[in-house]
């Protein structure tokens, strides 16, 4: 399903899947991307669906609406084009099992982690290679997941959310959604995102796994 990834200064703030039709974006509440920036004209653009093809409009916004950099007035979306709207970037996803939901059960109930079945490897499968998490708690203790897209979301929907940007110095983790806020070794993202090291411990509303670098 098509989504977009809402990033503002390169710190990602929310995943938007596009269930609709015809999704609007803008400043006002109604929108179903929201961005509260004042850069950000009320109705800003429209993304509209049609026959598997993604069109964005501009609604003649007073800053315009960009497209990998130039204005556009009307574009039709490729998968990780990236719309501007202000100072914010949605880059637009349109392929299947990008930082798409797979459930880890877990005590408390299946928890998706933001994570293609695909990439999950139990114990006995061979051992993943490169950066990956690690889940170290629940039912699916254990498991790896290689961190092989830009952006991975993890956590539980609603609770804790988190993202994990790949950059050129590394792997950043930021909050992005919930009303626990994830922990890396303990200390809240409550400040901001955390460049990751090997071994780092995540916990996202009590589920915790492993940062391995290689």
């Amino acid at each position: 399903m098509p989504k977009l990834i809402v990033s503002i200064d390169g710190v990602v703030v929310k995943e938007v899947q596009l269930t609709k039709d015809r999704s609007t974006i803008g400043r006002r509440p109604y929108n179903d991307v929201v961005i509260d920036n004042l850069a950000v004209s009320g109705e800003h653009s429209v993304i509209q669906m049609a026959g598997g093809v993604a069109t964005l409009e501009d609604l003649g916004s007073t800053n315009g609406t960009y497209v990998n950099g130039k204005s556009v007035k009307q574009h039709v979306l490729a998968d990780e084009d990236v719309i501007e709207v202000g100072k914010y970037k949605l880059k637009y996803l349109d392929r299947e099992g990008v930082s798409a939901a797979a459930p880890l059960g877990t005590a408390t109930g299946s928890i998706p982690m933001g994570m293609n079945s695909g990439l999950m490897s139990s114990p006995s499968d061979q051992p993943a290679r490169g950066p990956r998490v690690k889940v170290l708690s629940g039912s699916a203790a254990g498991r790896e997941m290689e961190l092989t897209k830009v952006v991975t979301t993890i956590g539980k929907p609603g609770v804790c959310v988190a993202s994990i940007t790949r950059r050129t110095h590394g792997f950043d983790l930021a909050q992005v959604d919930g009303d626990q806020v994830a922990t890396v070794n303990g200390v809240a993202l409550s400040a901001g995102p955390v460049t990751l090291t090997g071994r780092d411990q995540i916990d996202l509303a009590g589920i915790r796994l492993e940062f391995l670098e290689s």
